[in-house]
């Protein structure tokens, strides 16, 4: 449907990079990036939200809303739905977003490290969120690592075998 139902905050601030140190169990990622992206999900998908995603596809493809329908229709099935359901598919979504990210990341040569270790109510709460109608899912960290610095450099990664990895039927 492309509702992208989340939004990417991004934060540069030293002082509130160092708010969140402690909630992101003092990883020092948190103060060393130049930038901390934190991937927050809608918490529940509303009319007014589904209303915002129709009128911006009315606007952007010049269309009626008529032709979009069929559309409405079925994003009308998320409203009728549990705010935790919905925000457990938003958070689905919202990862899809982070892998991207990630990878986009590599693509320009910028260091990024995918993190779920942090206290999500407490992070929201510092940050706001839930006045958004957000709820925090992951971080991710960016900048230039220090390799003098960092003592898994030199370490060889440790991962699954392809052969653990893979199901081949």
């Amino acid at each position: 449907m492309g509702v992208q139902p989340f939004q990417v905050l991004v934060i540069t601030d030293p002082e509130l990079k160092k708010q969140i140190l402690p909630v992101a169990y003092n990883q020092q990622q948190m103060v060393d990036c130049s930038h901390l992206l934190v991937f927050a999900a809608w918490d529940n998908v509303t009319e007014a939200r589904v209303k915002a995603f129709i009128d911006l596809n009315i606007e952007v493809r010049n269309v009626t809303a008529e032709k979009l329908a069929p559309l409405s229709a079925n994003m009308e099935k998320y409203i009728n739905d549990t705010a935790e359901n919905n925000f457990q598919w938003a958070a689905r979504q919202t990862y899809l977003a982070f892998g991207v990210g990630l990878v986009a990341a590599a693509q320009a040569r910028v260091d990024a490290t995918p993190m779920e270790g942090f206290n999500p109510e407490a992070l929201d709460e510092l940050l706001g969120l839930k006045e958004l109608g957000l709820r925090s899912v992951t971080l991710m960290p960016l900048g230039k690592r220090e390799e003098e610095k960092d003592w898994l450099v030199a370490l060889p990664k440790v991962r699954k075998s392809k052969e653990d990895l893979f199901i081949r039927k």
